[in-house]
Parts: structure tokens; sequence; C-alpha cells
């Protein structure tokens, strides 16, 4: 269910007891930031005695925090004037471009081309991985309010990521055997018609493509509709396709997005991990810590240990990027550095396989390792997970502590150094 101007989500039994001003935000903002929720998550996952501070309410529904006040009140008068659609959606498309649609360098330096020129809907940032965006992916079952994918879901044609013709995909992947992983992303794939998905990774068994090692999905699936593994009509094509996959030598990982352990608390989960472990793929769990849903310690140390308990694998924790509802959800880094370092001091060793605090920006992935005193400074300690540059992989560097930065781009080379790997 989408809210529109003309949804019937007040309808709902849920939201209709919601105080009146909550429903308006939600109007307000859903106007601007997409918005998407369905029935399992305001069924099973939302404790809604708690809400609006339930932490699912908190990571799905709007709140009027989440827009610059100058922009809600400027959206709030044209929907109280009775703008129709095209006129709100007129006024919201250059506010939507204020948001920083797509940071990190996304369209400007992740995007390769070929022979025809730029390859639309594929992004190759690192030697070993390549991202593509299938056509048909480009939705989720519910939308995260942080998801810093959310220009792929408000319409905007020159925003949206996707590929035109699956044939280039393959044929740049070919031309490029340094790529070892390859990622379908969205969106979701797991959105899509098994018969569909298989377009996208069955060439992959094909001879040409033995340096492509590993294949993973990116999914919310698991946390937002997991019947998708279950009892939908092609759950077991899908698992059929990735015991394929599989059998013929590839890695198979389903790269899933939990926020809070409230996800993982029901039986349908449970049984589409069983389902997708028996196919002998593999469970990576990630998410990025935020304000309103999972920024205290204990909420990741019971969510690696239950992930753990039913067989999925902590992979990432993820700092909130600097997109959308940035300003709403993100946590000053030396918090994040002390919640996850709580959080892993409360796990055992096979609960600290997730790698964090982990920011996605520009140059690279870059982990903080934590805070210290180097020659009388205070510095956050540093590595690149991954980088544009494989050179600069997890070589330690320093930034000058700030207890004001949200984001990489806000720090700065520690010791009046130019460069954080001079």
């Amino acid at each position: 269910m989408t809210s529109t101007p003309g949804s019937k989500l007040a309808d709902l039994p849920q939201v209709s007891r919601l105080a009146p001003e909550l429903r308006r935000d939600i109007a307000v903002v859903s106007a601007v930031l997409p918005f998407k929720v369905n029935n399992y998550v305001l069924d099973e996952l939302i404790d809604w005695s708690a809400a609006p501070d339930d932490p699912i309410f908190r990571l799905t529904f709007p709140h009027r925090d989440m827009l610059p006040d100058s922009m809600y009140q400027h959206v709030a008068a044209m929907l109280d004037a009775g703008a129709n659609r095209a006129e709100l959606r007129a006024a919201v498309e250059p506010l939507r471009k204020e948001l920083n649609p797509h940071p990190g360098d996304q369209m400007e330096k992740n995007v390769p081309g070929d022979v025809e020129g730029q390859l639309s809907g594929v992004q190759h940032k690192y030697r070993e991985t390549a991202l593509v965006f299938p056509a048909n992916g480009q939705t989720c079952h519910s939308y995260c309010g942080y998801c810093f994918r959310w220009a792929q879901f408000v319409g905007i044609s020159e925003l949206k990521q996707q590929v035109d013709r699956p044939e280039r995909v393959f044929g740049y992947l070919r031309a490029h055997p340094e790529i070892s992983d390859v990622l379908l992303t969205g969106g979701d794939p797991m959105i899509m018609k098994t018969q569909l998905l298989a377009r996208y990774v069955e060439p992959l068994l094909e001879p040409g493509f033995e340096h492509v090692r590993n294949v993973r999905f990116g999914t919310k699936a698991l946390s937002y509709w997991p019947y998708r593994f279950t009892t939908d009509p092609d759950a077991d094509a899908l698992l059929r396709l990735f015991e394929r996959l599989v059998a013929q030598g590839k890695h198979v990982a389903v790269m899933a997005h939990f926020s809070h352990p409230q996800e993982l608390r029901t039986e349908a989960v449970h049984e589409a991990v069983r389902r997708i472990r028996n196919t002998g793929a593999v469970i990576r769990a990630q998410a990025p810590i935020v304000k309103h849903v999972n920024d205290n310690a204990n909420a990741w140390a019971t969510m690696w240990r239950e992930l753990v308990r039913i067989g999925v694998v902590p992979y990432y924790m993820f700092v909130e990027r600097d997109t959308g509802a940035r300003d709403y959800f993100a946590l000053p880094l030396h918090q994040v550095v002390d919640i996850y370092r709580e959080a892993i001091n409360q796990v055992s060793g096979l609960e600290r396989t997730a790698r964090g605090p982990v920011m996605s920006a520009s140059p690279g992935k870059v982990v903080l390792d934590g805070t210290a005193e180097v020659g009388g400074e205070k510095v956050f300690v540093c590595r690149f997970l991954q980088a544009r540059d494989p050179s600069k992989v997890n070589r330690p560097f320093f930034a000058a502590y700030d207890d004001q930065a949200l984001w990489f781009d806000d720090l700065k080379p520690a010791f009046g150094r130019p460069d954080f790997l001079e």
C-alpha cells in the first residue's frame, strides 16, 4: 500500500487510531519521500500499543522531522490548498533533488560504459564487484525510511538506475574478468517473479563467466515478506534457482537487511531462512544504525545473537548515508563507535562477524575502528574495507576527532595533514 494524496491508508484500523497530527505528518512527508507498507509489516512486526515509538513503526512510517521544516511547511500548505496530484508532483520534484538523491558519486563515478556508451543500471565502483539494477526490480515489498535508494521509487526517470538491455550487462561482465562478484540490487530483486530474475543470473552459468564466482541478492524480503521464500506461487522455483547456481559452483549470498530484532520474531522468517539455507545459499545480514530504531547496543547484540542462532551471518553495521531523511536518522560518529563497541562486547566470537561502523563513501567503504589519542591528538582510527583504488584497502589512517561529524565528508585528516593516506 502506497501513501499518495488519494490513498486509503487512513482507512486502515491501525492508522485511523493514530493522533490526527501524526496522520497529517504521514500525508505531508509521503508526498516527498516514498512510503509503502504491507500487511505483514502492519500485522506482524509493528507493536501498535507502542506506536509511534515502536521501532518498526519508526522504520517504515514517515515522521515530520524527515523533511526540513521549510520543505514540510511548503508541501503542507499545498495539500491544505487542495493541490491536485499533477500540481503537487511538479512542486515536490525539485525538492527531492535537494535531498542528495544519489550520494557517494554513484551516478558520476560508479556507472561504467561499453562501446555503446554509458551502461545504465550497472555500477562498477570496486574492482571485484558489479552491481546490477534489474528493470523489473525497482520497488520493494515495503520501504525503510532510511533507504539510501529512495530515489529509485519516486518516479523521476533521471534519478532511476535500471538495466535497459540485460545482454549489455553480460557483455560487460564477459569483458571484465576482474569481476568476481555480481550483486543484484534495486529496489529489491526479490520483488521480481523467478522467471524474470533467472534472466539476470542463469547466463552466468554459461562458458565465459567462470570468473564470476559469487552471486549476491540484496533484499529486504526476509524482513518484510518472508513468504517470498515459502508460500508465494513461485517460491519453490526461486529456491531451485539458488540450487542450480550452487550446484554449478557459484557461491550464492542472500544479503538480507535486518534492522531490529523484532523482524526476527515470526515463524514465517524462521521458515524462510531454513528453506534458503537448505539450497546451499548463505544469508548475510546488514543494516545501518539509525536513531529511533536501533540506536542502542542491546538491540544490535540481541539481533546478532538471534541471527546466528537461526543460521544467518552478521555482516555489516552501516552508518546512515547522507541522503533523504538523513537528518532524522543520523547519529554522530562518536556515538555510533561507542554503540558498536558496547554491542560487540556483549556477544560471543561467532556473533562478532558484523564489521562496523562502516561508511559507504565516495572513495570506498570506510570502517571506524574506534577512537584513540595519538601524539597528543584525539583521533578516529579508520581503514578502507573497499576502495576505488585497491591499494588503499586495509591501510589504517587517522581522522581528527569531531563530535559533530555524521559522515565521512565531515571528517578531516589528523595532525594537519592534507590527505588521509599521505
